[in-house]
């Protein structure tokens, strides 16, 4: 490869106009990001690191060249190579790389303004690592969420909460599952979007059950009620009906329900759950008649 392509060259030749010398007082950052960006053209055109595996020159290319971005005040285009760099860490499987590249992608969108973009950064980053480092995939989801939360752009979180909620469920933490369902509800009347929210509020309570918190379940759906629009929906009214299945212990009025088209319209990693109830036992759960209890004779000399 000739000098004037090499992207080793490039890359050293880059590295030098950044540092201060007794022939340079000031580092040269324009001219060493045009290197940079020039490096990673010809690594992706050789489709180099690809065919010879050499990720790690073309994300080193990347970082510096996204620094460079930064020092010449181009967030955006520094963002733009930030990400690419997250990408080839992952293809590294260097997943604390891939987790700080993509917040700082996020931080540089940020600072132009944009919070879409911003979100979105962080997203990838969630979806990155979910297998490999779950809790760091969900605090990813997390500030995402926060992000258009902040901005009022709540409506452009809905596929984010889900996702969170998905990772929590895989790594069995159900209450916080179930509490980043609620999340999406609150997210959603913000929205006047109802359907989303009696959807999320009906999720959580699935979750609790799946759980075997019947106790939360039915506290959450005490809470939820309070809504109007919760109360007088399908999906409330169903919560009703399942709540009272599993009060009465009747576990094959339970699993047809779970069977239900209030149900089937949930997102799938919800049905999963619904489809597997009643766990625990139920019959534990069943409420004594309250006819039984008003005939229980008074101990007048009990007057406590």
């Amino acid at each position: 490869m000739a000098g004037g392509s090499d992207p080793d060259k490039m890359i050293a030749k880059a590295d030098k106009l950044t540092k201060l010398s007794l022939t340079r007082w000031s580092a040269d950052w324009k001219s060493a990001t045009v290197l940079y960006e020039q490096a990673v053209s010809v690594i992706a055109a050789a489709n180099a690191f690809r065919v010879a595996k050499d990720y790690e020159k073309a994300k080193e290319a990347f970082e510096k060249a996204s620094k460079g971005q930064e020092m010449i005040s181009s967030p955006w285009d520094a963002a733009r190579h930030m990400e690419s760099a997250a990408a080839l860490a992952k293809e590294l499987g260097k997943w604390n790389e891939v987790a700080d590249f993509y917040r700082r992608a996020s931080e540089l969108y940020v600072e132009c303004g944009r919070s879409q973009p911003s979100s979105d950064a962080l997203a990838k980053g969630a979806r990155a690592l979910e297998e490999a480092a779950p809790d760091e995939a969900i605090q990813l989801y997390a500030d995402a969420c926060s992000i258009l939360e902040e901005d009022g752009r709540e409506q452009m979180a809905f596929d984010l909460y889900r996702a969170a909620a998905s990772v929590y469920i895989q790594v069995e933490k159900y209450t916080d599952a179930a509490a980043f369902l609620l999340r999406l509800g609150l997210a959603a009347d913000k929205c006047n979007a109802t359907n989303s929210q009696c959807k999320a509020y009906l999720s959580a309570i699935i979750v609790y059950l799946y759980a075997h918190d019947f106790k939360q379940a039915e506290k959450c759906f005490n809470d939820c009620s309070q809504i109007d629009a919760f109360l007088g929906s399908d999906q409330g009214r169903f919560s009703s009906r399942l709540l009272s299945a599993y009060r009465e212990g009747d576990i094959e009025e339970i699993k047809r329900l779970a069977q239900s088209s209030s149900v089937s319209h949930l997102d799938n990693m919800i049905i999963k759950l619904a489809r597997k109830l009643p766990t625990g036992d139920v019959g534990a759960l069943k409420t004594e008649d309250p006819k039984e209890e008003e005939q229980e004779p008074l101990d007048e000399n009990d007057l406590t």
